[in-house]
């Protein structure tokens, strides 16, 4: 059974070299740029110790001697010093963080890609809300990761080095009363980086719950307030608020211990430089400018070393947060298009089930041995009671699963042979439950297709959507909301058959497309059917078995078997499923028998 937080729960070393190797691909066609990042931190952290040892002579040599112009130097230098950190560090910012915008950028485009390619079936295992988390929060880790971590490292590393030689240089005993507290340095920053890590975890894992139960409370809005769900889900989602709070206060109380206790550290240092360095100069040993300068190396060289502790942590997330990425990225599609696909004939619209047995995720038969043919030109009605597996045959010849058992047939080929795209470019498919998009109407029409204004116009006229269409406030123009909240559902209804009639499909398939339309709309709905029907091979699963009257066969589903088949007059004769199902929709019994 697949784990929902099974993703959430990766913890992430804090460098793994195969990720690590993976990532970098991500900034190879930027490696100009990055190199010039790394290049411009190291002038930067190269003029930052320039400073203290300008300091040194000033205070040992120019302001002994009252020399005021060798001071103005001093402080001419120093300025060009600023300006030149401040141009060095600007450009390197810059370059760092266009980086990494580029690759969220490469990265977020390759995720959708990756997305649309996915079968069905993954989006039945995965809350929408996670998959989000993926995209937005990970891919911006991976972000600072380029931009705070791997360039600022160098430079961290490169300062680190240069203030411990010089500071040896200057005076090694005094440098190495300065190193005497590294090692409770180290005990704190080894402290503090296993309980980050732990709360870092946490807090992603609980982020991604609050954002899916966040996703799922938009979208089902209206059936909490129906159902008067609010304050059962407000406390719901309070409990997950607030585990993700205590989470967040967890990280900011480790992170509200260690920067104190470097500074803690870091004053000790100098004190200690103070108390040591005062004695050499008591004895004539050391200088007051040399003293000066320690004190400023000290300060600096604590600042890397909080900052590396930092970037630990940026690191280690960026590693949780691409094998989480990675691991979406390589994800299969369950559904494959075959490596030699054969290509199917514009006439060809024979469909044919030969023994077709189907199970979702290893559960129980939704289909049983399922065999029958449509012809072309032919309009095959199935129906059945809830749960007999008639939307089930339709996600099977879409190719949004695979058969388990037997073959589906079109034009007298497998369509496991056939490439999905071509095979879905034969079909026009209205369901149930239409999704609109946050576009115009025209566009939710044409769905980036080459379809032309006046066949999209045609469409809408066939099915009598041009009625409603007309009076919205721009017509065709008319920007609709997500999902098509402003419309009714007989609106969004009408909307799918302009569609997928606007697409001229030579196979028609309406899943329950009329179960959601009142009965004036549905008359309008059937007699523009029946005109765009002729010459089309349709499926029509319906619910009103008044809108199947005429189909030329009506095929009963039952525990995904089928029973019964024949004409609407066939069936009622026989007595039997269908015979229940009218009888079920017309209570009164006169119109069975006058029918």
């Amino acid at each position: 059974m697949h784990d929902p937080n099974y993703d959430d729960e990766i913890t992430g070393r804090a460098y793994d070299a195969r990720l690590m190797k993976r990532l970098l691909k991500y900034g190879l066609p930027y490696k100009s740029y990055l190199i010039g990042g790394v290049l411009l931190l190291l002038v930067v952290s190269g003029l930052e110790l320039v400073g203290p040892l300008l300091t040194k002579k000033a205070v040992d040599v120019y302001i002994p001697a009252g020399d005021m112009r060798g001071l103005l130097q001093i402080l001419v230098l120093y300025v060009l010093i600023l300006a030149g950190m401040f141009i060095g560090r600007f450009l390197q910012i810059y370059l760092t963080n266009w980086v990494g915008q580029r690759i969220m950028f490469d990265i977020r485009s390759q995720l959708f890609d990756k997305l649309a390619q996915l079968s069905v079936s993954f989006f039945d295992r995965n809350p929408v809300g996670r998959i989000m988390t993926r995209i937005s929060s990970d891919v911006e880790v991976l972000n600072q990761m380029f931009t705070q971590g791997i360039v600022a490292i160098f430079g961290d590393i490169f300062l680190l080095m240069g203030i411990i030689i010089v500071m040896l240089i200057l005076n090694w005993k005094l440098a190495l009363v300065t190193f005497s507290v590294l090692p409770v340095l180290f005990w704190i920053t080894f402290w503090f980086k296993i309980k980050v890590r732990d709360a870092f975890r946490q807090m992603r894992k609980r982020l991604a719950a609050v954002n899916a139960y966040l996703q799922e409370n938009i979208i089902g809005m209206r059936v909490v307030q129906l159902f008067r769900r609010e304050r059962i889900n407000l406390k719901r989602f309070g409990d997950l608020n607030q585990s993700l709070l205590e989470s967040n206060l967890r990280t900011i109380f480790y992170f509200a211990v260690f920067f104190p206790g470097v500074e803690l550290i870091s004053a000790i240092a100098i004190a200690l430089i103070l108390w040591t360095g005062g004695g050499m100069i008591l004895h004539q040993t050391l200088s007051l400018g040399s003293l000066i300068a320690f004190i400023l190396y000290a300060e600096r060289f604590y600042r890397p070393v909080r900052d590396l502790a930092e970037k630990y942590n940026i690191l280690q997330s960026a590693m949780a947060s691409s094998e989480r990425l990675f691991k979406l990225l390589e994800e299969e599609p369950e559904v494959k298009d075959s490596p030699s696909p054969r290509r199917l004939a514009p006439e060809v619209n024979t469909i044919e089930f030969q023994n077709v047995s189907f199970a979702y995720s290893g559960g129980e038969w939704v289909l049983r041995d399922v065999s029958f043919r449509v012809e072309p030109g032919q309009t095959v009605a199935i129906v059945g009671y809830t749960g007999a597996g008639k939307s089930t045959l339709i996600n099977l010849l879409s190719r949004f699963y695979d058969v388990q058992e037997g073959r589906i047939l079109l034009g007298g080929e497998d369509i496991r042979n056939i490439r999905q795209c071509d095979l879905r470019q034969k079909l026009g498919v209205v369901q149930q439950d239409v999704f609109i998009f946050a576009r115009s109407v025209e566009e939710n029409i044409r769905l980036g297709s080459e379809i032309s204004s006046e066949r999209a116009i045609e469409a809408s006229r066939a099915v009598s959507a041009d009625r409603f269409i007309e009076k919205l406030p721009d017509t065709y123009d008319t920007k609709l909301e997500e999902r098509g909240a402003t419309l009714s559902s007989g609106e969004r209804q009408l909307l799918a058959f302009a569609r997928a009639l606007a697409h001229d499909p030579p196979i028609l398939i309406l899943d329950e497309a009329t179960s959601a339309v009142d009965t004036e709309t549905e008359q309008l709905i059937r007699r523009g059917i029946a005109r765009l029907l002729e010459g089309r091979t349709a499926i029509v699963i319906a619910h009103r078995l008044s809108t199947i009257q005429r189909a030329d066969r009506i095929i009963v589903l039952h525990d995904g078997k089928v029973r019964e088949s024949g004409t609407h007059q066939q069936l009622l004769r026989k007595r039997g499923l269908y015979y229940r199902l009218y009888q079920l929709q017309y209570e009164n019994s006169s119109l069975v028998r006058r029918a």
